[in-house]
């Protein structure tokens, strides 16, 4: 009777222990979905004007963006405002804060207005995005296309604020790493709106 039931535990022990190890693996090994979705969005991302940036920006995504055009494009411009909204946000800190010349104060207000422009026109330009479809695709897509555009307009107007002794030091290379950050996500969320029209074309 001892076999028998050592036996039992030693076939119980080994099923339990190949159990665990296929659901490591399972779990290991990605999904076939996230997969191809990451393929879809590195393959999209060449078309950018900063294809690692883009595709850095929205593996993270990869699940919401699943292989749709139209949703690469609506989460790359959410990036695109969510960066501009924090990066605003830390200019105005930075503005108040002690140490920095009118002229730098000055530099970082003007900075902040265009930000402000730039966070308008993306969150337009969103709206838009959720009602793309029907008859009016062509007059919709033509206004976001224009939206983001000015938002990166409004980007270049303030990196330019921070081109020559306007500011100096450490503050200047963050600030105007951040700004030229938004102005990058904005570039390749307009090549991916791009992309996106020219298939309804």
């Amino acid at each position: 009777m001892e076999g028998v039931y050592f036996l039992t535990f030693f076939l119980i022990l080994v099923a339990l222990i190949t159990s665990n190890y296929l659901e490591s693996v399972s779990a290991a090994r990605p999904a076939a979905g996230s997969k191809t979705n990451m393929e879809f969005i590195r393959t999209s991302c060449k078309s950018t004007t900063y294809p690692n940036l883009c595709f850095s920006s929205l593996s993270s995504r990869s699940s919401a963006i699943g292989v749709s055009p139209l949703l690469l494009a609506h989460e790359s411009l959410t990036v695109s405002l969510e960066t501009a909204q924090s990066t605003s946000a830390m200019m105005l800190k930075l503005a108040h804060g002690q140490g920095m010349t009118p002229r730098e104060i000055g530099a970082m207000r003007d900075c902040v207005e265009e930000l402000s422009d730039t966070v308008d026109e993306l969150r337009k330009s969103l709206g838009e995005m959720k009602q793309l479809s029907g008859k009016y695709f062509d007059l919709k897509m033509n206004d976001i296309q224009t939206w983001v555009s000015a938002a990166l307009t409004a980007e270049d107007t303030c990196t330019e604020g921070f081109d020559g002794k306007v500011m100096n030091g450490k503050v200047k290379t963050v600030v105007r790493g951040k700004i030229l950050e938004v102005a990058h996500l904005t570039s390749n969320a307009l090549a991916l709106i791009n992309s996106l029209a020219a298939l309804h074309g």
